[in-house]
């Protein structure tokens, strides 16, 4: 068994797992179409299947249950768009690594199921006070989606609906009563090239949630690209299963 939130007790009691995955997602609109729950469901569904790849491959790989709430900073004029500060974030993960270090997990993927999270800056301040290796994936950038989708999207936008569409297709709405995720560019050009950043406020950018026009997903694309992102993911972790964390690189 590989999913915490279905296991019992008898079939735990006992078992090694060398690696977990806590995907972590948001409860924040997405565009006219896509429920709320968009990017914890997407995280969930992602971890589910990549870990069942990864065991059928013999990694000791655990799936925890999924943390519904990400950082909405740069939404909270949106009603329900329900925030976690990075700091919370630190002290959830800091709990969750003290209950888990003793009983033998040695590493800990979060599978990152949303833009606004970040947890790099957190494993650096984590990391130091723990042997367990920690590991941020944002699922969304394993693979070049621009080989599955026309138009991506950055949020709600086609990669999102036609993994939902695959993932969840009871919660997806008729794409014809999606809006067209239209997003205005910054108006100073170091934010428009990249090389300068700030937090984005969510209501000035977009009119309906969304950026990206999610009018060209389908089903099958979903379905390729959930293929190909799982058997990387299962991959890494079967990897990361075998890696001896006193020997992180190559010699």
């Amino acid at each position: 068994m590989t999913l915490l939130s279905a296991a019992t007790w008898r079939d735990i009691r006992g078992k090694h797992f060398e690696v977990a995955v806590l995907p972590w997602g948001a409860t924040e609109a997405h565009n006219y179409h896509l429920p709320y729950a968009t990017d914890t469901i997407q995280c969930d569904a992602v971890g589910a299947r990549a870990v069942a790849a990864a065991a059928e491959r013999g990694a000791r790989v655990v799936l925890l249950p999924t943390i519904p709430f990400g950082v909405q900073t740069g939404q909270l004029d949106i009603p329900f768009c329900l925030n976690l500060n990075p700091a919370t974030q630190t002290s959830i993960l800091r709990d969750l690594i003290t209950s888990m270090e003793p009983h033998g997990v040695r590493k800990l993927v979060i599978l990152n199921g949303h833009g606004g999270n970040d947890f790099k800056q957190i494993i650096r301040e984590l990391q130091p006070a723990t042997s367990m290796v920690l590991v941020q994936v944002n699922w969304w950038q394993v693979l070049d989606a621009r080989q599955y989708c026309d138009e991506p999207g950055d949020h709600a936008g086609e990669l999102e609906t036609c993994v939902m569409q695959q993932v969840a297709p009871d919660l997806v709405h008729p794409l014809g009563t999606a809006g067209p995720g239209t997003a205005r560019r910054p108006r100073v050009a170091g934010m428009r090239e990249g090389w300068a950043w700030t937090p984005r406020r969510w209501t000035q950018v977009t009119d309906d949630t969304g950026v990206g026009n999610p009018g060209m997903a389908t089903p099958a694309k979903g379905e390729r690209f959930l293929s190909d992102l799982t058997g990387k993911l299962a991959t890494f972790l079967t990897d990361l299963d075998a890696l001896d964390p006193a020997r992180m690189y190559e010699d």
